[in-house]
């Protein structure tokens, strides 16, 4: 769990970097709960990843990225990375598996960004050892870091301005920064508010995780939800997750497409596969009844997918 101190430490830290997103209403007449929507795809990078990346390097001396930044992201966490390099005058090395979406590697590229496209488990390989064979700078763990994990908690922070008392929280699963840090605010501040994590069916590690009662590997399947969902938990996050989830959800990639199709449907917003996870879970029923916060982690989706997907295809 991340100190709320620690957290409320990262708002101000990274208050002139980021955007405070609004929280809108999801107005959907048969919806088994009221939803709304943490629109994390309007930041400057179009996801969330901005905040953690920002207040990571903030917080690293000044030498310790003079020769750059290195991490490895399947899209979003890159752009943060190559964002803040570029905002810092330094190089950014982004190792990418195989399969990442060409929008996000061109976002990344436009940001100034060095892409190394690797094996997929090559790219696991380098989060779980926490660098890129061969590459200097300052590695930025996308999930395991405090700093990361801390920034992405000010989402947390101002879902609870905004919406005091939300029955849940809905947060799409990755490698579990992300709910860490806005589930260590929300628990800290309005305790009896369910999280609730939405993965892919494809690649479901958490909800194995907690039926196994421990990190267990699952056969992880590529979809265009690129950017959540894993072939396994962390070890080393299982500790800090477990105890702040109260429910984990698998969710099929044709729900998650039909969830995209609604969000640019209703409320004009585009999302990527990760980002409509959370929607989709509230809309399906997952996510239980009452005030749901669904957060839409990202946008960046590329437009042919998009274009498919809006014209009826299952993803």
């Amino acid at each position: 769990m991340i100190e709320l101190a620690e957290i409320e430490a990262a708002r101000a830290r990274i208050a002139g970097a980021v955007v405070r997103t609004p929280l809108v209403r999801l107005h959907v007449a048969d919806a088994p709960a009221e939803i709304y929507l943490k629109l994390e795809n309007l930041q400057p990078i179009n996801s969330f990843k901005i905040r953690g990346a920002t207040n990571a390097v903030m917080l690293a001396p000044a030498g310790a990225w003079a020769k750059g930044l290195v991490t490895a992201s399947a899209g979003n966490m890159a752009q943060g990375v190559a964002w803040t390099a570029r905002e810092l005058g330094v190089p950014a090395t982004i190792a990418v598996p195989d399969h990442a979406p060409e929008a996000k590697i061109a976002a990344i590229e436009r940001l100034g960004g060095r892409v190394m496209k690797i094996s997929y488990d090559d790219w696991w390989n380098a989060i779980v050892a926490s660098r890129v064979d061969g590459v200097d700078g300052l590695f930025i763990h996308p999930v395991q870091d405090p700093g990361v994990m801390a920034g992405n908690g000010t989402i947390g922070l101002e879902i609870l301005e905004d919406l005091p008392d939300p029955d849940a929280i809905v947060i799409p699963y990755g490698g579990g920064g992300l709910t860490t840090g806005i589930a260590s605010a929300v628990k800290a501040i309005r305790p009896g508010t369910r999280i609730v994590t939405a993965e892919p069916d494809t690649a479901a590690a958490l909800a194995a995780a907690f039926a196994a009662g421990q990190p267990a590997d699952v056969d992880y399947q590529p979809s265009f939800v690129d950017g959540s969902g894993s072939r396994r938990v962390l070890d080393s996050m299982w500790p800090l997750v477990s105890p702040l989830v109260d429910d984990a959800v698998a969710i099929p990639v044709a729900e998650v497409a039909a969830a995209v199709r609604t969000l640019a449907e209703r409320i004009r917003v585009i999302a990527e596969g990760a980002g409509a996870l959370a929607p989709a879970a509230a809309l399906s029923g997952r996510a239980g009844r009452g005030t749901i916060v669904c957060v839409v982690s990202g946008g960046n989706i590329n437009l042919d997918k998009l274009a498919e997907i809006l014209g009826g295809a299952d993803g």
